[in-house]
């Protein structure tokens, strides 16, 4: 929701409801923006809770999401400072960790094991993404990632699962249903979703930040907006639009359709075991 553009699909809170209470952190970095982080989330969330915004207005921070590893980092110290700074402006910025997760995980799993073998033993190398973040910690701390990590856990307050609490008053509201009773909701926030105009939203933003990148061979669904949960499930049907039968077109739709609902039930699995994992057991 960071993102500007997708409002439908990211289930943004919509124009109305904002005006209803004070919002921060909607549509305000742009879409083809792919190298906006956790830590750039977690720095600016603290900026407005702690010195400009909320506690200065005596006011209580209500953090609201579904993106429960931002959530986590913004309540209990668990990132780690790198010197990369974002933009959130387009254009090209050097990401060191999508450079390094360009090269072959072998390799990567490889030069990680000479510097952090500790960190190197819990990863697959198949596990591009964490190997790489590791390995850009040591190369811009010049401290080993799980040497770092044993610091954190021991700190006062700190445990396994990381750093201590950063606002020791904090309250943590999780609704609970069950399985069944979700997976139907969850099924019909997708047809919601389509009756307010999904098809529309995808075509457009398509239009204007994909097509040229698909027909470069340069689309990238594994960072920024472009990995949002929707966007990715309906490309065979946007880049077909127009090129093949209705009947084929229809049948690409409701692949999409189906694709969403399952990845979104899935994703809504995955919550429920975060929320047990790591912050039930904390």
């Amino acid at each position: 929701q960071v993102y500007k553009g997708l409002d439908i699909i990211t289930n943004k809170v919509s124009p109305q409801e904002q005006r209803l209470c004070r919002h921060h952190m909607i549509s305000f970095v742009d879409p083809l923006v792919s190298n906006y982080t956790v830590v750039d989330f977690r720095d600016k969330a603290v900026a407005l809770i702690s010195f400009h915004a909320i506690f200065a207005r005596d006011k209580i921070p209500i953090v609201v999401g579904g993106t429960n590893y931002y959530i986590e980092s913004l309540l209990w110290k668990v990132l780690i400072n790198t010197k990369e700074k974002v933009s959130t402006a387009p254009g090209p910025v050097t990401d060191r960790k999508v450079e390094l997760e360009q090269l072959d995980g072998v390799e990567l799993h490889r030069r990680l094991s000479q510097v952090d073998p500790e960190m190197a033993a819990k990863l697959h190398p198949h596990d591009k993404r964490k190997v790489a973040r590791s390995l850009q910690v040591f190369e811009e701390t010049g401290i080993p990632h799980s040497e770092i990590l044993h610091q954190q856990q021991e700190e006062e307050g700190g445990g396994p699962l990381g750093g201590p609490l950063k606002y020791p008053h904090s309250c943590i509201l999780w609704l609970h249903a069950d399985q069944a009773a979700l997976d139907q909701r969850l099924e019909k926030r997708v047809d919601d979703m389509l009756a307010a105009g999904l098809l529309e939203e995808l075509r457009d933003f398509h239009r204007r930040y994909n097509r040229e990148k698909v027909a470069e061979n340069r689309q990238d669904y594994q960072h920024g907006i472009f990995q949002s949960i929707g966007f990715k499930e309906f490309h065979e049907y946007l880049v077909s639009e127009g090129n093949c039968s209705p009947e084929t077109s229809a049948l690409l739709l409701q692949k999409g359709i189906q694709a969403l609902k399952q990845v979104t039930k899935r994703y809504a699995r995955r919550q429920n075991k975060w929320v047990r994992n790591r912050f039930l057991r904390r």
